[in-house]
Protein backbone atom coordinates (compact mmCIF):
# COMPACT_ATOMS: atom_id res chain seq x y z
CA UNK A 1 0.00 0.00 0.00
CA UNK A 2 1.09 3.64 -0.93
CA UNK A 3 2.80 5.77 1.87
CA UNK A 4 1.23 8.99 3.30
CA UNK A 5 2.38 11.79 1.71
CA UNK A 6 3.34 14.90 3.61
CA UNK A 7 4.23 18.17 1.99
CA UNK A 8 6.82 19.98 3.81
CA UNK A 9 7.89 23.50 3.54
CA UNK A 10 9.24 26.64 5.21
CA UNK A 11 7.94 30.18 5.36
CA UNK A 12 11.57 32.41 4.45
CA UNK A 13 13.31 33.53 1.45
CA UNK A 14 16.15 33.03 3.20
CA UNK A 15 19.19 31.15 1.39
CA UNK A 16 19.79 30.37 5.09
CA UNK A 17 16.96 29.74 6.43
CA UNK A 18 17.02 27.89 9.65
CA UNK A 19 13.31 26.93 9.45
CA UNK A 20 14.10 25.31 6.25
CA UNK A 21 17.64 23.58 8.14
CA UNK A 22 14.98 22.10 10.43
CA UNK A 23 12.56 21.05 7.80
CA UNK A 24 15.09 19.17 6.14
CA UNK A 25 16.58 17.32 9.27
CA UNK A 26 12.33 17.09 10.79
CA UNK A 27 11.42 14.97 7.23
CA UNK A 28 14.15 12.71 8.21
CA UNK A 29 12.25 11.42 11.55
CA UNK A 30 9.09 10.18 9.01
CA UNK A 31 9.47 6.27 9.36
CA UNK A 32 5.30 6.10 7.89
CA UNK A 33 4.73 8.89 5.29
CA UNK A 34 7.05 10.01 2.66
CA UNK A 35 8.43 13.42 2.47
CA UNK A 36 8.43 15.89 -0.11
CA UNK A 37 9.96 19.14 0.60
CA UNK A 38 9.59 22.02 -1.38
CA UNK A 39 11.04 25.64 -1.67
CA UNK A 40 9.02 27.91 -1.70
CA UNK A 41 11.36 30.28 -3.28
CA UNK A 42 10.87 28.67 -6.59
CA UNK A 43 6.73 29.53 -6.25
CA UNK A 44 7.74 32.94 -7.26
CA UNK A 45 4.64 35.22 -6.65
CA UNK A 46 4.05 38.86 -7.40
CA UNK A 47 3.00 41.04 -4.62
CA UNK A 48 -0.74 40.66 -3.69
CA UNK A 49 -2.96 43.31 -4.63
CA UNK A 50 -6.94 42.94 -5.67
CA UNK A 51 -6.26 45.61 -8.47
CA UNK A 52 -3.69 43.24 -9.75
CA UNK A 53 -5.55 40.01 -9.14
CA UNK A 54 -8.67 41.52 -10.99
CA UNK A 55 -6.56 42.66 -13.92
CA UNK A 56 -3.99 39.86 -14.00
CA UNK A 57 -6.05 36.48 -11.87
CA UNK A 58 -4.38 34.25 -10.01
CA UNK A 59 -0.19 33.16 -10.77
CA UNK A 60 0.66 29.80 -12.23
CA UNK A 61 2.76 29.07 -9.20
CA UNK A 62 -0.31 29.65 -6.91
CA UNK A 63 -2.20 27.23 -8.82
CA UNK A 64 0.88 24.85 -9.17
CA UNK A 65 1.75 25.41 -5.07
CA UNK A 66 -2.32 24.94 -4.26
CA UNK A 67 -2.38 21.72 -6.33
CA UNK A 68 0.24 20.15 -4.71
CA UNK A 69 -1.63 21.46 -1.20
CA UNK A 70 -4.34 18.97 -3.08
CA UNK A 71 -2.63 15.86 -3.84
CA UNK A 72 -1.05 15.76 -0.26
CA UNK A 73 -2.01 13.79 2.75
CA UNK A 74 -0.43 16.63 5.67
CA UNK A 75 1.05 19.49 5.48
CA UNK A 76 4.81 20.15 7.73
CA UNK A 77 5.42 24.01 7.80
CA UNK A 78 8.13 25.58 9.67
CA UNK A 79 7.45 29.43 9.55
CA UNK A 80 9.87 32.08 10.10
CA UNK A 81 8.91 35.09 12.44
CA UNK A 82 9.70 38.61 11.57
CA UNK A 83 8.53 41.30 14.00
CA UNK A 84 6.78 38.67 16.02
CA UNK A 85 3.96 37.82 12.63
CA UNK A 86 4.81 36.29 9.65
CA UNK A 87 7.44 36.63 7.04
CA UNK A 88 5.89 39.04 4.37
CA UNK A 89 7.14 36.69 1.69
CA UNK A 90 5.00 33.87 3.58
CA UNK A 91 2.27 35.66 3.87
CA UNK A 92 2.31 36.80 0.30
CA UNK A 93 2.27 33.43 -0.68
CA UNK A 94 -0.74 32.45 2.09
CA UNK A 95 -2.63 35.36 0.60
CA UNK A 96 -2.48 34.56 -2.78
CA UNK A 97 -3.63 30.94 -1.86
CA UNK A 98 -6.58 32.14 0.25
CA UNK A 99 -8.00 33.81 -3.23
CA UNK A 100 -8.32 30.56 -4.82
CA UNK A 101 -11.44 28.85 -3.21
CA UNK A 102 -10.63 30.86 0.38
CA UNK A 103 -9.56 27.29 1.76
CA UNK A 104 -5.61 27.65 1.28
CA UNK A 105 -4.83 24.79 3.39
CA UNK A 106 -7.47 22.02 1.80
CA UNK A 107 -8.37 20.98 5.03
CA UNK A 108 -5.67 19.20 5.37
CA UNK A 109 -3.28 18.14 8.52
CA UNK A 110 -0.88 20.35 9.29
CA UNK A 111 2.40 20.22 11.56
CA UNK A 112 3.28 23.63 12.48
CA UNK A 113 6.31 24.60 13.75
CA UNK A 114 8.94 28.15 14.16
CA UNK A 115 12.20 28.04 15.03
CA UNK A 116 14.06 30.89 15.94
CA UNK A 117 17.26 32.12 17.95
CA UNK A 118 15.92 33.87 20.35
CA UNK A 119 14.64 31.96 23.65
CA UNK A 120 10.85 31.94 22.70
CA UNK A 121 11.50 29.55 19.26
CA UNK A 122 8.95 31.83 17.39
CA UNK A 123 6.03 30.83 19.27
CA UNK A 124 4.39 34.07 18.40
CA UNK A 125 3.75 33.35 14.67
CA UNK A 126 2.85 29.92 15.27
CA UNK A 127 0.55 31.20 18.08
CA UNK A 128 -1.11 33.21 15.08
CA UNK A 129 -1.15 30.62 12.44
CA UNK A 130 -2.76 28.01 15.11
CA UNK A 131 -5.33 30.70 15.50
CA UNK A 132 -5.82 31.51 11.36
CA UNK A 133 -5.34 28.93 9.42
CA UNK A 134 -8.62 26.94 10.41
CA UNK A 135 -10.49 29.71 8.60
CA UNK A 136 -8.07 29.34 5.49
CA UNK A 137 -9.09 25.18 5.54
CA UNK A 138 -6.14 24.63 7.73
CA UNK A 139 -6.18 21.27 10.48
CA UNK A 140 -3.26 22.35 13.04
CA UNK A 141 -3.06 18.86 14.56
CA UNK A 142 0.81 19.34 16.16
CA UNK A 143 3.06 22.51 17.01
CA UNK A 144 6.74 22.55 17.80
CA UNK A 145 8.86 25.46 19.04
CA UNK A 146 12.72 25.50 18.46
CA UNK A 147 14.38 27.83 20.51
CA UNK A 148 18.04 29.28 20.43
CA UNK A 149 18.75 27.82 17.29
CA UNK A 150 22.34 28.01 17.13
CA UNK A 151 22.81 26.44 20.59
CA UNK A 152 20.41 23.81 19.39
CA UNK A 153 21.66 22.46 16.07
CA UNK A 154 24.57 21.69 14.21
CA UNK A 155 23.90 21.34 10.13
CA UNK A 156 25.86 17.72 10.34
CA UNK A 157 24.01 16.28 12.97
CA UNK A 158 20.74 18.27 13.41
CA UNK A 159 19.55 19.11 16.76
CA UNK A 160 21.75 18.25 19.52
CA UNK A 161 19.40 19.19 22.64
CA UNK A 162 18.40 15.70 23.59
CA UNK A 163 14.81 17.36 25.27
CA UNK A 164 13.86 18.74 21.99
CA UNK A 165 14.77 16.17 19.70
CA UNK A 166 12.94 13.81 22.38
CA UNK A 167 9.72 16.05 21.73
CA UNK A 168 9.81 16.46 18.10
CA UNK A 169 10.20 12.48 17.28
CA UNK A 170 6.86 11.97 19.52
CA UNK A 171 5.31 14.94 18.07
CA UNK A 172 5.82 13.40 14.12
CA UNK A 173 4.91 10.03 15.64
CA UNK A 174 1.66 11.14 16.62
CA UNK A 175 1.42 13.30 13.36
CA UNK A 176 1.96 10.05 11.46
CA UNK A 177 -0.39 8.44 13.44
CA UNK A 178 -3.31 10.96 12.86
CA UNK A 179 -2.40 10.99 8.95
CA UNK A 180 -1.94 6.87 8.67
CA UNK A 181 -5.89 6.92 10.41
CA UNK A 182 -7.03 9.94 8.12
CA UNK A 183 -6.10 8.22 4.91
CA UNK A 184 -6.91 4.50 6.10
CA UNK A 185 -3.22 3.15 6.28
CA UNK A 186 -2.66 0.97 8.59
CA UNK A 187 0.43 1.16 10.41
Amino acid sequence: MKKPEILAMWGSNSSKSINGKLIAFASTLYTKAEVNIIDLKEYNMPLFGVDLEREKGHPKEAKELKKLIENCDGIMLSLAEHNGAYSAFFKNIFDWLSRLDGKAWDNKPIFLMGASTGKRGAKSVISIAENRFPFNGGKVIQTYSFPNFKDHFEDDRGIIDDDLLSELQALIQKFEAYILEETGVLS
